[in-house]
């Protein structure tokens, strides 16, 4: 079974075929998916998607957070919305963490003052509530990296990690998992191929960010949307990388999930799913 720890469901992308996409990824062993919300306008949504598809991805969770591209449109009251949000979540067994938040330093046009109000204020509600985060730390490391040491974070995810060695090291040290995915089936993306391959096995979580970062054979056949039940084939990829068997990869990845957001394990624990310790 595969645990899918960032995948983008309630994206307008889905919307006319969610149903669809859901059962794919079930009947290609996709059990468990973690569904960041980007903005306040997503958090209901969110929710809702992973209660009404339970049954068929019985490990479907989700988070809460401002995505540092949507920063454009929020309202610094939007921090108020999810401080809110996220207090009545507490008591909601599928919600795992805050996120999807951050900072991107490749789009244009972002401010980077804005940027930081929003992931800082997302941080600090982190540290008050104890709760893990998932990251956006597009060519941001360092900087994430400053905000996180001067507080007391549970760790997270850092997803859809491309920085380098050193820094993948200081995520570790502030114990946070590294998320890879599609990336790292292009041939050419040596970095990001080699932190895979020589990253100890238990910093590693894998996701498809779908529909975004389409792994190389979809761009290949000309598919721009990625998916959940791509995950698999994704999965096996980076297995190889690490020279292990498919099996062995999928409990080692599953177990880091678990650990990088504790309110997931009880869900991962399932009889049915790979055991958890």
């Amino acid at each position: 079974m595969w645990l899918d720890s960032h995948c983008h469901l309630d994206a307008p992308e889905f919307s006319a075929r969610l149903p669809l996409v859901v059962e794919a990824a079930a009947k290609n062993s996709v059990s468990a998916i973690l569904v960041p919300a980007v903005e306040v306008a997503d958090f209901a949504i969110a929710r809702e998607l992973a209660h009404q598809y339970a049954e068929v991805i019985p490990g479907l969770v989700y988070t809460l957070g401002i995505h540092p591209l949507y920063i454009g449109r929020a309202q610094d009251t939007d921090l108020t919305v999810l401080a809110t949000a996220v207090e009545k979540a507490l008591d909601d067994p599928r919600f795992v963490g805050i996120g999807e938040i951050g900072l991107d330093y490749f789009v244009e046009g972002l401010d980077p003052k804005r940027q930081a109000f929003f992931f800082e204020a997302q941080l600090d509600l982190a540290q008050q509530l104890n709760l893990p985060v998932i990251m956006h730390v597009r060519r941001s490391q360092d900087a994430i990296l400053k905000a996180l040491r001067q507080r007391k974070i549970t760790g997270g995810i850092a997803h859809a990690f491309n920085g380098s060695f050193q820094q993948a090291e200081q995520f570790l040290d502030l114990g946070f998992k590294l998320g890879f995915g599609g990336a790292a089936t292009y041939p050419r993306a040596l970095q990001i191929r080699r932190l895979v391959s020589d990253l100890p096995i238990s910093a590693i979580v894998i996701e498809t960010d779908a529909p975004d970062i389409p792994p190389a054979w979809l761009r290949d056949e000309g598919i721009h949307d990625n998916e959940p039940a791509f995950l698999p084939r994704i999965a096996k990829e980076l297995a190889e990388l690490r020279n292990l068997e498919p099996a062995v990869f999928a409990q080692a990845v599953w177990q880091n999930a678990a650990e990088a957001l504790p309110r997931w394990a009880p869900l991962l624990s399932s009889p049915h799913f790979p055991k958890v310790v």
